[in-house]
């Protein structure tokens, strides 16, 4: 099962951005065993001046080839999260949403 990432990153460090892939990747495999492959959608040598579009669009390449997104904490909050969202529920691609009560 492949697995896409979709998670807010704007103003947060590389650091932060991964710790929390790293939790949800660790929740994932809990739940649904080492059957995951996960899209590396973590641009950490982007273009310095690549603008949010540029990123967008490489994460909806991506995005084509997964089986299930997990929409992380406060996605529904930023623009590329939502569309990423959109997107998944109109080509129909298994969606898991962060839940409050999950600890980390």
């Amino acid at each position: 099962m492949r697995l896409f990432i979709s998670q807010p990153m704007r103003d947060k460090t590389n650091e932060e951005i991964q710790t929390e892939r790293n939790w949800i990747i660790a929740k994932m495999q809990h739940v649904y065993g080492n059957d995951i492959e996960v899209i590396d959608s973590f641009f950490k040598d982007a273009p310095h001046d690549a603008k949010p579009l540029w990123f967008l669009g490489k994460s909806f390449e991506l995005l084509s080839t997964a089986d299930i997104v997990y929409f992380a904490k406060d996605w529904d909050k930023y623009r590329g999260c939502c569309m990423e969202h959109e997107a998944a529920v109109r080509y129909e691609i298994g969606i898991i949403h962060h839940f409050d009560d999950d600890v980390r």
